[in-house]
């Protein structure tokens, strides 16, 4: 399988060259374009429970998309997400990372998509009270609104909130003021998220939230 990330960072897509005997999974509605040859089956996005808790819990599809290239040459298809950015891949041998709700844009075959309690502090900081998880081996492609950032931490970080797309499970969250309480309330920050530990942490440039709230008041 080859595979290129292209129109970054702004509107970013896959471009998947499958080979005989190859598959690839992706999110429902990923597909932009796909070979006529390609097989695409519909699979609920891991058992009914399952798939139902990553719908309703983690933000994710019921179904997912399953293309297969089942003819004696290397057919091509084009993958994408809802929103204009980035995406980035990671290679998982027996790793995990964590994707918060909507992250996720396609792996292969072998990972394992499972979902998990986040906690409080990420539903309260608006990312999601449950995480996707994804378990290699394998290689994950995901996505963000916006470009991409990629930060290896040590010790604490500061994230604000709806900014935080993916990190690696050791490192822990906590919720916190900007500042002090006439700061946090009055500069515009509010709450954000201290990530803590050593590991890698993905962020995108910029966030729903803070589009909706620019637009809201013009319409």
């Amino acid at each position: 399988m080859e595979t290129v990330i292209k129109g970054s960072p702004s509107f970013a897509y896959v471009d998947v060259a499958l080979e005989p005997g190859e598959t690839i999974i992706a999110e429902s509605d990923a597909m932009a374009t796909m070979a006529g040859e390609l097989d695409m089956n519909a699979r609920l996005n891991g058992g009914f429970v399952s798939a139902l808790f990553k719908k309703f819990l983690g933000g994710e599809s019921l179904f997912i998309n399953e293309f297969a290239n089942q003819t004696g040459e290397a057919l091509n298809l084009t993958l994408t997400q809802a929103t204009p950015g980035d995406i980035q891949a990671i290679d998982l041998s027996n790793d995990t990372i964590c994707l918060q709700p909507g992250a996720f844009v396609c792996c292969t075959k072998d990972v394992r998509l499972g979902i998990k309690w986040a906690g409080l502090v990420s539903g309260i900081a608006r990312e999601g009270f449950f995480k996707l998880e994804a378990h290699g081996p394998g290689t994950v492609w995901f996505g963000a609104y916006g470009g991409l950032v990629e930060k290896e931490i040590d010790g604490e970080y500061i994230v604000d909130t709806s900014h935080l797309v993916a990190y690696e499970p050791q490192l822990k969250l906590k919720l916190q003021m900007a500042g002090g309480i006439f700061s946090s309330l009055f500069s515009g920050e509010g709450l954000v998220t201290r990530v803590e530990g050593s590991g890698k942490i993905w962020i995108q440039t910029r966030s729903m939230s803070g589009l909706s709230g620019w637009l809201n008041p013009k319409l």
